[in-house]
């Protein structure tokens, strides 16, 4: 069975730093794309970064550029996303995502499975 658990969210002020994680099990991890994408409350899913099989190959939205960097550790079967600079406009759930087919990133991915997702709060 695939899992995608993520964990790390919480309430954070504007301006902080927050990492979250996710846990990977049920397939081989180190085969796939990744990527991270949010949900902001009433809005639709926004995809946020995206990094290929082993890592050396990254991509993010623009507004994220410089604030957020995203990496994995294929040996601990794990997705992160280390969030600085955090601005109330970050606060969302965020989910991560498996590429279906792709070691690689692509324009237009398909996920196949998901996380349950963390939520994000940037208040002060």
């Amino acid at each position: 069975e695939v899992l995608l658990v993520e964990s790390g969210g919480g309430l954070v002020r504007p301006g902080g730093s927050l990492r979250v994680s996710c846990a990977a099990s049920g397939f081989r991890f180190s085969a796939y794309a990744m990527s991270w994408v949010r949900q902001v409350p009433g809005k639709g899913l926004e995809w946020v970064s995206g990094i290929n099989w082993d890592g050396d190959t990254t991509s993010y939205t623009e507004s994220m550029k410089g604030r957020f960097t995203i990496s994995r550790d294929n040996a601990k079967n794990t997705l992160y996303l280390q969030m600085d600079s955090l601005r109330s406009d970050d606060t969302a759930v965020y989910y991560c995502a498996k590429d279906r087919d792709n070691s690689d990133l692509v324009s237009n991915p398909d996920y196949d499975y998901w996380g349950q997702g963390t939520q994000v709060t940037v208040s002060s």
